[in-house]
């Protein structure tokens, strides 16, 4: 065989076997990218079908959802549709029911005017025949008028001839009488030897002095009752007045004490070479006592309301810690204001306890500033609302105007709060306040009269002193030192004890009772009176007190007999 046959002949088995899997490989390919598309078109065709199948889901749900919608609102049509129904009708029988009752109510109403008209026309035609009957007796009165009119015409006449006979008659009477009276007064001149003019003057004179003497016991009698029943109703009023108020023991002290923490605040109070004590004491006008007592300094000062106003600034700065001269004037300003502020309210709450009307402003803050002053240790704020309580219940008992006694006795010591600024008697300042903030002249009166430095002329000023005396001499009302106390005590007995015949001084109820015996031989009734009245007058003048003291002379006469 030929080599190049051969060699075209493996050539061409090579290139138809190239070929034949090229062809395989190109078909396979196409089988592939055939499936492939295929694939993909199925796949495209299943999202297709998906998607329009969720599109028809939810276009069926839509119209599900609105045609439930559309079902339901049909049915809440429907329902108020029925309701609006079952309501009209029902409204429309409530109309038919009301139309029913008015158109009863009616026909009664038609009957009830038909009755009525059926009994006017009644009473018309009686009162018709009464007028017809009242016109006949009044035509029957006139007739028989007349008939006495002409009857009286004639007694008249008869009458005025009698009146003229009887002046002539009472004319000769008198003549008789004038001449009768004439003799009988000559006959009794004679019978009693003095003139008429004589005997009547004896008479008056008789008839005068019996008339005092009556006059005289009568007057006794009621001075008696009335000083009687006078004394035992004022007893009762009082004892009424001292039940009804129920005031607290006095606790004040003149002198205002703050507590420390520990003693070490002590020298952060004197400072760095008693700078902050000298500031202190400079801007609040206080003077501050440091000693020994432990935890405990003292505040002292004649004005008790700076004194609280250096307590407060004081306990302050302790608080703060920080205690420094630029601190201590900050510290001072604001507690002024705050002690100002405290005292308005007190004066307020005052009268608010009181029920009392409008007041002045600066007159309720120097009420207020009687809040931190005290008299015999008892505070004055409340000494002053508790004798307008008894002010007001004597007044109630009384039958006189209660608000204005409750408003002379909470002010008749208001002068107390300017005592130490002006100079003068608590009383005339206290008025003369009053008068320039324009209280009543009644409310004046009773300040300045409350201890007889003018003359009282009002109840409302007795009642004021009633009250004053009540409480201040009530018990636990004041209080003193026991040494004052012994001395006061002491000084009693020895004013009574110097009067000649006093036999024995007894000093009783604390103080407010002096009870003097006397010799029956050299102090009679009379000198008794005045022994007493001498004795008050000296004690008055001597001797200072709260309240009242009573003089009692007591005079005893004994008699023995021995029988054998």
């Amino acid at each position: 065989m030929d080599p190049i046959a051969v060699v075209a002949l493996i050539a061409g088995l090579v290139v138809s076997g190239v070929l034949g899997g090229a062809l395989v490989r190109q078909r396979h390919l196409l089988e592939q990218a055939t499936q492939s598309r295929a694939l993909e078109v199925t796949a495209g065709v299943d999202a297709e079908l998906t998607r329009r199948q969720r599109d028809i889901d939810d276009r069926v749900d839509l119209l599900r959802s609105n045609a439930q919608a559309e079902a339901d609102r049909t049915r809440a049509l429907a329902a108020a549709a029925l309701a609006a129904a079952e309501q009209s009708r029902a409204q429309a029988a409530d109309d038919v029911r009301r139309a029913e009752e008015r158109r009863a109510a009616i026909e009664n109403e038609s009957s009830t005017i038909r009755a009525d008209i059926e009994r006017l026309r009644d009473e018309v035609t009686r009162m018709r025949d009464e007028v017809s009957r009242r016109e006949d007796r009044l035509i029957e009165r006139e007739n028989l008028i007349s008939g006495e009119a002409t009857t009286l015409a004639s007694r008249a006449t008869e009458l005025e001839t009698r009146a003229r006979e009887f002046g002539v008659r009472l004319e000769t009477l008198s003549a008789r009488e004038e001449s009768f009276d004439a003799d009988r007064a000559a006959a009794l001149e004679r019978v009693a030897s003095m003139t008429v003019e004589q005997a009547k003057a004896e008479l008056v004179a008789s008839i005068t002095a019996q008339a005092k003497r009556e006059a005289a016991l009568t007057v006794r009698d009621i001075e008696r009752e009335a000083r009687d029943e006078g004394d035992a109703r004022a007893r009762r009023i009082v004892t009424l007045a001292a039940q009804r108020i129920a005031s607290e023991q006095t606790a004040e002290s003149t002198v205002s004490v703050l507590h420390l923490p520990d003693d070490s605040m002590k020298g952060r109070i004197i400072g760095r070479e008693g700078r902050n004590i000298r500031t202190f004491e400079a801007v609040t006008g206080v003077n501050l006592l440091i000693d020994d007592t432990p935890e405990a300094v003292l505040l002292s000062s004649f004005d008790p309301v700076r004194r609280e106003i250096a307590r407060v600034t004081l306990e302050a700065l302790i608080t703060d810690g920080r205690i420094q001269p630029s601190r201590i004037e900050e510290e001072y300003e604001r507690s002024r204001l705050e002690v100002d502020a405290r005292c308005i309210r007190a004066g307020e709450d005052a009268l608010m306890d009181l029920a009392l009307g409008d007041m002045h402003p600066d007159l309720i803050a120097l009420l207020g500033r009687l809040r931190y002053r005290t008299s015999y240790g008892q505070n004055v704020l409340g000494h002053l609302v508790e004798c307008a309580h008894l002010a007001g219940i004597m007044a109630a008992e009384l039958k006189l105007p209660i608000e204005h006694a409750k408003r002379c006795a909470l002010l008749h010591d208001i002068g107390k709060a300017l005592t130490h600024e002006v100079q003068g008697s608590h009383a005339l300042i206290g008025a003369e306040v009053a008068r320039r903030y324009g209280e009543d002249d009644d409310v004046i009166h009773a300040i300045e009269a409350h201890h007889n430095e003018v003359e009282v002329r009002t109840l409302e000023a007795v009642l004021t002193q009633t009250a004053d005396a009540m409480s201040g001499g009530r018990p636990g009302a004041r209080r003193e030192s026991l040494e004052h106390y012994v001395e006061r005590l002491e000084k009693l007995e020895q004013i009574a004890s110097s009067h000649a015949g006093v036999e024995k001084v007894f000093a009783m109820q604390a103080g407010r009772e002096v009870r003097v015996v006397v010799v029956p031989e050299v102090v009679d009734d009379i000198g008794m009176q005045v022994l007493a009245r001498d004795i008050a007058a000296e004690i008055e003048h001597e001797l200072t007190y709260p309240g009242q003291i009573r003089v009692t002379v007591v005079r005893e006469s004994r008699a023995t007999g021995l029988a054998r």
